[in-house]
């Protein structure tokens, strides 16, 4: 035993040697993350601090120019001064001057020979009539004095009030230019904390992928076990990541599992099975082929819409197979139908209709993403005058944007460039635009209709997020029918009453009819958990009818600029 033992020491040595070799490689991995976390943090500082330093700049630009226009106000006032001075003085000097030119004319008749021989009575009442002429014009001066004293010309008041003008464009120029920056500031603190944030969610994903993960698969080992050589293997893994080659492997593994089988077992009468699966014993798999699969389904989906949908989905199932195949094969096909869509996720109409056959959506969910397709169909088409198929780029963003005007810009540009669009092609390149909806031989949509169908999955999956997030509730507690119908409407004020109400008919199953008129009529027993009307809600065809209203974000009061 003890030389088992010092054996057993001797081949533990080298695993301590190596667990020591990758205990200072992960230290030294560590440190060199530290480095990299310490420099970005460096540069972020330094960037507030050059934010901080423009913030700076720009108050002693707005300083300056305050005292500037101060210092204008003040010439302006001494310059207003000085001609007024001016003015009185000019007015002073032609009165002066005046009274020189009377004196001279006095001298001149005092002088002449001839003055002598006038009347003095006359001339006495001459002089009397002349200063009364003087009365009345020096009265008449001091009334243009006093009523025109505070009077500035013009042209210095144009001149003035254009320089004032001029002032002030730049001084509103200069707070706009101030509040754009400290918006910007915001904005910039903001991603600084969203950053740290993602910086530290990272690491703690890097540090626990370190920890759980394994080596990536070498999926090129499949190209000889898959059907069909590594031709048909590349073909389906062509787009596909790990996620979805696994489930397209195991989909080529239950291929030929279900060929193997010639019977499968009846699962019984019970509650919790489904109307078509109810059977007890054993049924023959009919091994119908996978494209035959999707051509049953496609005619029970046209069946199904051409009726006028009242019975249930899985009854009305039943029912199809049962017509079909008659009533000796129906459990048989029933069987072999279902096996087959729950089978092969990665195909659009299986996974489709394997969905709401098992009440995960509403068939109204189907229905309307197919009208949606329709109706986009439509438009391009009659954006099409000349019937000859094609499409410009830019007729084909007016359609898209017209059609879905609540997409962005960046969403519209995605199912552009699934459509064929490159940010290199030009707005005058023709788009044939039937290929956009056409289908393989196996069902599956082409990239452009993929991209609509995953956008509504997301702005679902937003809108849902979005009314938890109003609504302000962890899943797990309850939630009453009033709130839900004010957080519905308060996040999308365009929703109509109907629309409304079956939103809240789906989240609490309760029929249209029964649901209270008034929002405070009879709802206090009407409470469930938010995660039970979400789930219920993520079923349904859920959409958003308009845009929400963005309420003005209030500055803060070091953003406010004083007038």
């Amino acid at each position: 035993m003890l030389a088992h033992q010092r054996e057993k020491i001797r081949a533990l040595e080298p695993l301590k040697a190596k667990l020591v070799t990758m205990n200072e490689d992960c230290n030294e991995r560590i440190l060199a993350m530290r480095a990299e976390e310490r420099s970005e943090i460096s540069m972020l500082k330094k960037e507030k601090m050059n934010l901080l330093k423009i913030i700076d700049k720009k108050n002693e630009e707005k300083i300056s120019l305050q005292s500037e226009v101060t210092k204008l106000r003040k010439t302006l006032a001494e310059e207003y001064l000085r001609y007024l001075s001016e003015r009185d003085a000019r007015k002073i000097l032609i009165a002066d001057l005046n009274e020189l030119r009377y004196q001279r004319e006095d001298m001149s008749l005092a002088q002449s020979p001839g003055i002598w021989g006038e009347d003095p009575m006359k001339l006495t009442v001459a002089l009397k009539m002349t200063r009364q002429d003087l009365t009345r014009t020096q009265m008449e001066l001091n009334t243009m004095k006093a009523n025109f004293g505070d009077v500035v010309p013009r042209r210095d008041f144009e001149m003035q009030e254009k320089t004032n003008k001029d002032l002030q464009e730049q001084l509103d120029s200069l707070r706009d230019d101030y509040r754009e920056v400290c918006k910007e500031h915001d904005m910039l603190l903001q991603l600084h904390m969203s950053t740290l944030k993602e910086r530290d969610q990272y690491h703690s994903e890097l540090q626990e992928i370190q920890r759980t993960s394994t080596p990536r698969p070498d999926w090129s080992k499949c190209e000889d076990v898959v059907a069909g050589g590594p031709d048909r293997w590349q073909m389906l893994a062509e787009g596909k990541n790990s996620d979805q080659l696994v489930d397209v492997l195991l989909e080529e593994i239950g291929v030929g599992l279900l060929q193997e089988k010639d019977f499968f077992p009846g699962l019984g009468y019970e509650e919790s099975i489904p109307p078509f699966l109810r059977f007890e014993g054993v049924v023959e798999n009919k091994k119908p082929t996978k494209k035959d699969v999707i051509n049953l389904l496609k005619d029970a989906w046209k069946e199904r819409l051409a009726e006028e949908q009242k019975e249930k989905f899985q009854d009305f199932f039943l029912n199809f197979l049962e017509r079909r195949f008659g009533p000796a094969d129906t459990m048989a096909w029933a069987y072999t139908i279902f096996e087959n869509i729950k089978l092969f996720r990665s195909n659009e109409v299986m996974s489709q209709f394997y969905a709401v056959l098992m009440g995960k959506w509403n068939e109204s969910v189907y229905i309307k993403q197919k009208e949606t397709v329709t109706q986009l169909l439509k438009e391009m088409t009659n954006v099409d005058s000349q019937n000859e198929g094609l499409l410009t780029m830019e007729q084909l963003s007016t359609v898209l944007k017209s059609t879905f005007p609540l997409k962005k810009e960046e969403k519209i540009q995605e199912l552009m460039e699934a459509g064929g669009w490159h940010p290199n092609s030009s707005n005058a390149d023709l788009l044939d635009y039937r290929s956009l909806f056409l289908e393989d031989e196996e069902g599956q949509s082409r990239p452009f209709v993929q991209q609509l169908w995953e956008q509504y999955l997301d702005e679902k999956d937003d809108y849902l997020k979005e009314l938890k997030q109003e609504l302000g509730l962890e899943l797990r507690e309850k939630v009453t029918l009033p709130k839900v119908r004010e957080a519905l409407m308060t996040i999308d004020p365009k929703l109509d009453k109907q629309t409304l109400n079956s939103y809240l008919s789906q989240a609490f199953q309760l029929p249209v009819t029964e649901l209270p008129e008034e929002p405070e009529e009879k709802t206090e027993n009407i409470i469930i958990q938010l995660q039970t009307v979400l789930e219920r809600l993520q079923m349904a065809d859920v959409r958003r009818m308009g845009p929400r209203e963005q309420e003005p974000v209030p500055l803060s009061p070091w953003q406010q600029v004083p007038e």
